[in-house]
C-alpha cells in the first residue's frame, strides 16, 4: 500500500494538530497543580463524570470482557453491562458530590466522608 499525497498531508496536519494542543495545554497546567489536575476546576460535573467513567476502559477491557464471558458464559455478559448503570450513577451521582467537596484526589475525597463503622 502506497500513501497518496493527500494521505501525508492528513497525517501531518493530524500531527502538527496534535503537537500545538499539547502546547498549549501544557502552558496552561503548569500554572498550578490545580490546573494541571483539575482544568482549573472549570469543567461542568457532566464532564467530569463522563471523564470518570472513561478511565474505567483502558487496553484490558477487552481480556476482562472476554474472561468474564469465559468464565461465566454469555449470561456473564451482564456483568458487563452493569458497568452501564453503575457509570451512570458515577456520572449523575457521583460526579456531583465530588465537584462540591472541592477535593482533588479520590483519597481526599474518602477522608471527609463520615465513618460508619459505628
Amino acid at each position: 500500500m502506497i500513501l497518496q499525497t493527500i494521505d501525508w498531508i492528513a497525517i501531518f496536519s493530524f500531527m502538527i494538530v496534535a503537537l500545538l494542543i499539547g502546547i498549549w495545554s501544557s502552558k496552561k497546567a503548569s500554572r498550578s497543580s490545580s490546573e494541571y489536575f483539575l482544568s482549573g476546576r472549570n469543567m461542568p460535573w457532566y464532564v467530569l463524570g463522563v471523564s470518570m467513567v472513561a478511565t474505567t476502559f483502558s487496553i484490558d477491557t477487552p481480556n476482562l470482557v472476554s474472561d468474564i464471558t469465559r468464565q461465566n458464559g454469555i449470561a456473564g455478559n451482564w456483568v458487563w453491562w452493569a458497568f452501564l448503570f453503575t457509570g451512570m450513577l458515577t456520572v449523575f451521582v457521583y460526579a456531583k458530590l465530588w465537584r462540591r467537596s472541592d477535593v482533588m484526589t479520590d483519597i481526599e475525597f474518602y477522608e471527609i466522608r463520615p465513618d460508619l463503622s459505628g
